[in-house]
């Protein structure tokens, strides 16, 4: 027996044995499959330096062979990978061709998501600047770019027509940079010039995790003694003044552009003054009613309180006249008002910039639009979900709800934002969409969401305790969506099921139950004055009267399908109610006289915008399948028509007589602007249409798509017939922005790959040169690459960052939209690589296009993902 238990252990001790074997493997082959991951990184890092340095090399034996008078060793460039472009220039040139999956959905995220970038990092230490123009350092060193990352979509670019001038060599004006240097490791700040005009500085950014896939400024890694450099940007523009020619960088990819014949000469280390004129937000289109609760607020300054994008709104319905606060710096997920019906807390999610747009909450007063206080920042990990004041001691306390992975609820003292907060808890395991402190029971909050609604008490030592609501296994629904108060302090929480349940004041257990009030979800529970309750769904769109026990009152109704269903009630003045919906409108009313729209909006990402050629009105299309008309001065929506295709361009015809909207699946469709009705439709491709432009003459117009080529049509029968001409080859990636001349016969056009082509219209066909295009006077400037656009550029932008781009009809003006949700400002024209400009956030998420008014009096800007479009007054 002895002998059989000593046998016995030996096998348990040979059993752990063989477990800390196995641990020990598998610990080894994580660290090896991590260890074979860097690798493969470092691999990929230094074939991009040779493929860098090839490049590098290929330009320096051009110009030695420049400078000695011979021609350019081309088999030699060519043996190191570079290839001839057009001016006779080794250069290695990757041309980009696009798939039909969008750059700016996978790019850009906002509040709805980001991502570490995956592009190749830069080689030195990464200093940003929005506009200082001082020294951070004594030393200076030049702007670095990372080389086009090698693709299985890049290609090498065919050999192009040359020009008819001969190449010039560059002499560069500006000597404060220099492609041979590299930076120090003992380095860590270094001098940057930047074009923004926004004179705030920013530190460093510590490292890649705290990078979007937004832009390539951000990538930061050490500092490299021998990383190759490449120019990048407007900051190290270079100005040949014997053929008066700018050539700047995108992305490593070198731009010439040529100036008109009577330009005087440039400095690019000049700094170009911002323009006298400044933009002033006047009115915000649209409502965050899809994805958002409680977001719908009466004050008793008869303004209702509502947000979208980053700005809050107060509007005044009665009036017609709206205030903003924009104190914020990214998408405003929530709010709450304080017992005084003055003071207002608003929450945000975390933004692009971890810095300067990280999660937090804001209070401020609704009269003055002051910031009483921040909270927050640093400690919210993802955004602010809910928020509530206290109501029982006079709005003391300020509670919030984390939209991280753990839900966190804390309670503050918010008139104290130097003290931490005073209690912080985990809520839930699951989504929590509502919290609500208790109107009768001091330090009192229930929270509910996903399965669950919980039950808080803050005691006497700032500690949190929580009691879960108890259900009937049979009645438990998936989402109790919404929370609401009786008279008598009871709750009432309308669910997923459609029904409203009643929890007893200072209990957690059911008293009533009133099912299937709704056919689908109950979105909205309020408490009126009088007693009486109200529940509205969000699919049946019905709005159902109880009285004060949730008996039914007999009164009800029932919201048109094209609003939306009903996301949250707010009680008004009287029986008057109004009612934020899921399609991102606003509707005022009552009960017995039913519903009126206050505001309109897009439901999904707004890309086109046009404005009227005469009168101050503007038209917007988006991925929503909505056509919208705006009248600019009335702040009013003249039309909206549902066209069942995704918008993604729009364009007015130089009479204002037709509307064309270019379409996500490459149709595009002409409509009269007064009987709304379809008069043209027709099919390019299948890729989207990416711009539309008529010619000022209105006798041609231009289509840009997706699928590399421009189609060209003759216009007749007051824009209701249309014949196509022929199409543009010749670009090797998408198009992005064209312009017409004003004499209607030329075309110029950017592309994905930061081309700039001209075209003869009549006949579809490439001019090759450029420099005979240098006096032609173009009657938009819709393209952002071109000479007289130079400074709208900032040091750092990889080629797509700036989305649209447009001048003023006096031409005193330019003004930008960006993937950063900015709108700028330059006096035009542009010329100066360094341009200082007035920038104004609020839009949260790539700006997609910027267009003035007839008058130059206004400028509207459309906010992608944000689906917002602002006004702003030219001051």
């Amino acid at each position: 027996m002895m002998r059989l238990e000593a046998t016995d252990k030996h096998r348990y001790h040979n059993l752990l044995d063989d477990d800390h074997a196995n641990e020990m493997l598998e610990s080894e082959g994580a660290g090896l499959a991590a260890r074979v991951a860097e690798l493969e990184v470092r691999c990929s890092r230094q074939a991009e330096e040779l493929l860098c340095l090839r490049s590098t090399l290929a330009d320096a034996l051009r110009r030695l062979n420049a400078l000695e008078g011979r021609a350019p060793a081309t088999a030699s460039a060519q043996r190191n990978g570079a290839y001839t472009g057009s001016t006779g220039t080794p250069t290695r040139e990757l041309r980009i061709t696009r798939q039909s999956t969008y750059r700016e959905t996978a790019k850009r995220s906002s509040s709805y998501g980001s991502s570490a970038s995956s592009l190749p990092q830069r080689r030195g230490p990464q200093h940003q600047s929005t506009g200082s123009l001082q020294s951070d350092s004594p030393a200076s060193s030049s702007s670095l770019s990372p080389a086009p990352s090698p693709s299985p979509r890049a290609t090498p670019a065919p050999h192009p027509a040359q020009h008819a001038a001969p190449a010039q060599p560059y002499r560069s004006r500006n000597s404060s940079t220099s492609s041979n240097q590299s930076p120090s490791p003992g380095a860590t700040l270094t001098k940057r010039w930047n074009s923004t005009g926004d004179f705030t500085a920013q530190g460093l950014l510590p490292n890649a995790r705290f990078t979007t896939t937004k832009s390539l400024l951000n990538l930061y890694s050490k500092p490299s003694q021998n990383g190759p450099m490449l120019k990048h940007g407007t900051h190290t523009c270079q100005y040949n003044e014997e053929d008066g020619s700018m050539r700047m960088y995108l992305r490593g990819r070198p731009v010439v552009l040529y100036g008109p014949s009577d330009h005087d000469t440039l400095d690019p280390a000049k700094v170009a003054p911002p323009p006298q004129s400044k933009l002033k937000l006047e009115w915000v289109y649209g409502y965050r009613g899809k994805d958002c609760r409680s977001n719908l607020y009466l004050l008793p300054t008869g303004e209702i309180v509502y947000f979208v994008a980053a700005v809050v709104v107060l509007f005044n319905v009665e009036e017609q006249c709206q205030r903003h606060y924009t104190g914020h710096t990214d998408d405003v997920k929530c709010i709450a008002i304080h017992p005084n019906k003055l003071i207002i807390a608003s929450g945000q999610c975390a933004g692009h910039d971890r810095l300067d747009a990280r999660p937090h909450i804001r209070v401020w007063n609704s009269v003055s639009l002051a910031t009483l206080a921040v909270l927050g920042a640093g400690q919210l990990e993802r955004a602010v979900s809910c928020l509530t004041f206290s109501r029982a001691d006079g709005g003391a306390l300020l509670a919030a709800v984390d939209d991280g992975p753990d839900h966190a609820i804390s309670v503050w003292d918010w008139q104290r934002p130097d003290r931490p907060c005073l209690a912080e808890t985990k809520c839930s395991v699951d989504t929590v969409v509502a919290a609500e402190f208790h109107p009768l029971d001091k330090n009192q909050i229930v929270t509910c969401g996903k399965g669950h609604i919980a039950f808080w008490t803050l005691d006497a030592s700032n500690v949190l305790f929580k009691r879960m609501g108890i259900f009937e296994t049979r009645d438990k629904p998936k989402y109790v969506t919404c929370l609401g108060f009786n008279h008598n302090g009871d709750v009432i929480s309308g669910d997923s099921n459609g029904n409203l349940t009643v929890w007893g004041r200072g209990t957690n257990t059911i008293s009533k139950l009133v099912r299937g009030v709704h056919a689908g979800a109950v979105f909205s529970v309020c408490a009126r004055k009088d007693g009486a309750v109200l529940s509205a769904g969000g699919k049946d769109g019905r709005l159902v009267l109880f009285d004060a026990d949730l008996r039914p009152a007999g009164a009800e109704t029932v919201i048109e399908g094209h609003y939306g269903g009903v996301r949250v009630v707010a009680e008004g003045r009287g029986a008057q109610l109004y009612i934020g919906t899921t399609r991102n409108c606003i509707l005022h009313g009552d009960l017995e006289l039913g519903f009126t729209p206050a505001v309109l909006g897009h439901v999904d990402e707004v890309w086109g915008l046009a404005a009227h050629p005469t009168l101050p009105q503007f038209v917007s299309g988006g991925w929503d399948k909505l056509l919208q008309l705006w009248d600019g001065l009335s702040h009013s929506t003249v039309w909206s028509k549902d066209i069942e295709e995704r918008a993604q361009s729009c364009a007015w015809a130089a009479d204002g007589g037709a509307i064309a909207v270019g379409c996500a699946s490459g149709k595009w469709l002409v409509f009269d602007p007064l009987s709304r009705d379809l008069v043209a439709q027709h099919q390019d491709g299948t890729e989207p249409i990416q711009t539309i432009q008529y010619s000022p003459d209105n006798k041609m117009v231009a289509i840009g798509s997706r699928d590399n080529f421009i189609y060209i049509y003759q216009v007749d029968d007051d824009c209701t017939r249309y014949s196509r001409l022929g199409k543009c080859l010749g670009h090797s990636s998408f198009i992005t922005h064209l312009d017409w001349s004003e004499d209607s016969q030329y075309i110029r056009s950017n592309s994905g790959d930061y081309e700039l082509l001209y075209w003869n219209a009549t006949t579809c066909r490439q001019i090759t040169s450029p420099t005979s295009m240098r006096d032609v006077v173009w009657a938009t400037t819709n393209c952002p690459i071109t000479f007289h656009t130079v400074g709208v550029w900032p040091d750092n932008a990889d080629g797509t960052d700036i989305n649209s781009c447009t001048r003023s009809h006096d031409s005193r003006l330019a003004a930008t939209g960006d993937d950063f949700g900015k709108v700028k400002l330059y006096a035009y024209p542009v010329t100066q690589p360094k341009s200082l400009c007035h920038q104004y956030g609020g839009h949260s998420s790539h700006v997609t296009s910027v267009r003035f008014l007839p008058d130059d009096s206004r400028l509207i800007s459309g906010g992608g993902l944000d689906t917002s479009i602002m006004q702003w007054i030219v001051d």
